[in-house]
Formats: structure tokens, sequence, C-alpha cells
């Protein structure tokens, strides 16, 4: 999904680039976007390519070329990407008499409950967490077996093009290996725990947000541990 102005970003390239056989320079882009500064418009040409839908040439002026287009400008639905996207889990709906606070026997009798460790930083990491909060019921489908699960409550917005807003709570797998794409929960250096899609690339792991507001941050391997994937998410409205 992208934001209104990586979409008018892409559009305006997509469109110099059928007129004109080239894309504009980052002027013109910032002028068309009404930005006050090129670095907004580098910022949305790398959520751009993050997300699969522009390409950047080494050693070429203006060297970007787009790859795939969203389905709103003609484009073909991509393909579902490796690791997390929320999804909803149906279950029986409560009668006409039934107060829709309170869920269906079958459903309580499938739910488990699991530990609240406390809150974890979706944007800038916040310090570790280590200490059960409270419990949540979580709906049996949600939780793999032969796994450990714990539950964290969303601090920030920077996953929120994941699916993910503040105030919502994670259901976490607990493990120590990841592959690139999975979101995470990542202990840095041993202090902070922050949640963001992962990628390990040689020597180092990026820990990328999902919101064009926030940097990739890049660490050493060695200062970044896995603490658990991202198998679910509870939202209450």
């Amino acid at each position: 999904m992208l934001t209104k102005k990586q979409l008018d970003l892409l559009e305006f390239i997509h469109k110099r680039v059928q007129r004109d056989g080239v894309p504009p320079s980052f002027d013109e882009m910032k002028d068309a976007l009404d930005l006050r500064s090129k670095s907004g418009i580098h910022r949305l040409i790398t959520a751009l390519e993050e997300r699969g839908f522009i390409r950047r040439l080494a050693h070429r002026a203006r060297a970007i070329e787009i790859v795939k287009l969203p389905e709103s400008m003609g484009g073909v639905p991509s393909a579902p990407t490796k690791g997390f996207t929320p999804r909803v889990i149906d279950g029986p709906h409560p009668s006409p008499t039934q107060p829709a606070n309170i869920l269906p026997e079958e459903v309580i009798l499938h739910a488990r409950e699991i530990p609240v460790m406390g809150k974890i930083a979706a944007g800038v990491p916040i310090e570790a967490i280590s200490h059960v909060d409270h419990h949540v019921a979580v709906p049996g489908q949600m939780i793999s077996t032969g796994g450990n699960h714990y539950a964290l409550e969303v601090k920030g917005d920077s996953m929120i093009e994941a699916g993910i807003n503040d105030g919502d709570v994670v259901i976490i797998r607990e493990g120590r290996t990841a592959d690139n794409g999975d979101i995470v929960v990542a202990l840095v250096e041993d202090q902070e725990a922050t949640l963001k899609r992962f990628h390990h690339n040689g020597r180092s792991i990026a820990l990328e947000a999902a919101n064009p507001a926030y940097e990739t941050r890049v660490y050493p391997e060695d200062k970044v541990k896995v603490q658990g994937k991202l198998v679910g998410l509870i939202r209450t409205y």
C-alpha cells in the first residue's frame, strides 16, 4: 500500500517517462509534489524502491526505471510478499439477542492466554522488555503449535504501512532466527527492543520501518538479536 505522496510521485514519474522517454529530475519531482527540499523526494524514491515499484540504475543520470504499477494505475495485482500480512480470522457472529462485546462460547473455548510483555516501539527503539505485564486471550488459529508465544503493545507509527498501528497488540512467536522480509522483535545492543522488518546482508542487519518518515537503521550483525517473529495482531476499537 502506498501513501498519497508516494503514489503521486510514481504517477508523475510514469507520465514523464511515457512522454519524454526519461524520468524527471529531482528538482522537477520536488516542484511537482510541492516539497520544500529534495530530501523529501529521496525518502519517497527510497520507499518506492523498497516496495518494488521502481529501480535505480547505477552510474546513469536520472537512472530510475519503473518496475511495476499499482492496481489504481492499471498495474497487475502483486503476488503476496514474504513476511507478515495482517489477516482477519472469521468466527461465529453474535446473534441479535447476544451482546456484541461477549464472545460466543465456541470462540472462548478455542482461545489461549499468552503473556503481554509490555510495550514495543514501532519507531525509535525503546528499553528492552523482560517482564510480564498481564495476559491476553488469543484465538487458537493465531498460534502455531510447537512454539512459545507472547504479546506486545505497539507504541509508535513506523509500521503503519504493514497494517500495524499505535496501540495494536502484536502476537510474537519466540525464536532467534528470521528470514529476510520477516517482521521481528529485534533487541539492539542488548538494551533496546523494536518491531521492524528484518534484512540480513553480509555482516550487517537492516531494521526497516514501514513508514517513509522513518529511516532504515543498519547495525553490525553482532549488535542485533532476533527475539521472535510476528504471527498475528489484535486491534481494539
